[in-house]
């Protein structure tokens, strides 16, 4: 059968409603007024399907919405931005998950409604659709609790088939970090972030949680923020600093990183040269509001990458 995605996304649907103000929220009917209000795309992964769509990756994206306002919002969106919706599943009498955020410097505070963001699952994900597909990416892991129950067999079924997997968990807001450990054996690429890992591996420095992961997974990489990044593969270690631009809003900055980092990964890049290209992405994306507005092209990219002392690309 003809590939026909380099990724396929299994994930989450919902906008985010994003409030930018130098304010905090407080009970007793206080109203606060905000500088700015957006609706845009929400949800880790429909962020970086757009990122990796518009960085020339052919892109499939599968997870479950109603046909409501904000289902057709976030499907409209992705189209537009070339990411092939048609593997959605669309959940009649349902409702579509939905977050709302308060931005306020490089720090924000979250407000999701769940809706149909637990209910897709493994079985959704058809044996078809994976041999149209080169590499199956999934985030938000512990929102996706039905698809959880069934994510390893899933990455087993990808993996028989000769692809690729990579894994962007997202924060636990239980806290326990159940399930990930066993998943890592069936990952190709594991992207969190320097709390998440240090969550997960119960370490006090990122340093350690990588010494104590990079066997665990072919290829590990840590978004570190302000910090830039780090990445491990096959006893190489590599680090890379953070692009120096003026953040406007960090909403989804880190799926825009990880859509950059597939794009090398995908391309048989070295390790630092995808990480270069991933921190370019994640820090571009912060240049404007919401999640998909400042992702770059590949074009766009290119120069940022220079300017950090790569050599021109090879696509």
């Amino acid at each position: 059968m003809k590939t026909q995605y380099d990724i396929l996304v299994a994930g989450e649907i919902n906008p985010d409603i994003i409030l930018s103000g130098d304010v905090e929220p407080i009970f007793g009917q206080v109203e606060k007024l905000v500088d700015s209000a957006s609706l845009t795309v929400g949800s880790s992964s429909a962020i970086f399907a757009c990122g990796a769509a518009r960085l020339g990756l052919k892109v499939g994206f599968i997870g479950r919405c109603a046909d409501d306002m904000f289902g057709q919002f976030v499907l409209r969106e992705m189209q537009k931005a070339g990411v092939d919706t048609q593997p959605a599943v669309i959940v009649p009498g349902g409702s579509t998950g939905l977050s709302v955020i308060l931005a306020r410097g490089n720090d924000r505070a979250i407000l999701t409604y769940p809706g149909l963001i637990p209910t897709l699952k493994a079985g959704d994900i058809s044996d078809d659709l994976l041999m149209q597909s080169r590499h199956l990416h999934v985030a938000s892991y512990f929102l996706q609790t039905e698809l959880q129950q069934g994510l390893n067999h899933l990455f087993e079924r990808a993996r028989g088939r000769g692809l690729t997997t990579s894994l962007d968990t997202n924060y636990d807001p239980s806290e326990t970090w159940h399930g990930v450990a066993e998943l890592l054996a069936l990952t190709n690429v594991f992207l969190p972030n320097e709390v998440e890992i240090r969550s997960l591996t119960r370490t006090e420095t990122v340093e350690q949680a990588v010494s104590s992961l990079d066997r665990q997974v072919e290829t590990l990489v840590v978004k570190r923020g302000a910090q830039g990044a780090m990445g491990a593969r096959g006893g190489e270690l590599a680090k890379v600093n953070a692009l120096p631009v003026k953040v406007r809003d960090t909403v989804g900055a880190g799926d825009s990183f990880d859509a950059g980092f597939m794009y090398g990964y995908l391309n048989e890049w070295s390790l630092e040269r995808s990480l270069r290209l991933a921190v370019v992405c994640g820090g571009l994306s912060t240049q404007a509001a919401g999640g998909t507005a400042g992702q770059p092209t590949l074009a766009e990219a290119l120069p940022w990458m220079n300017g950090l002392g790569e050599s021109k690309a090879n696509s």
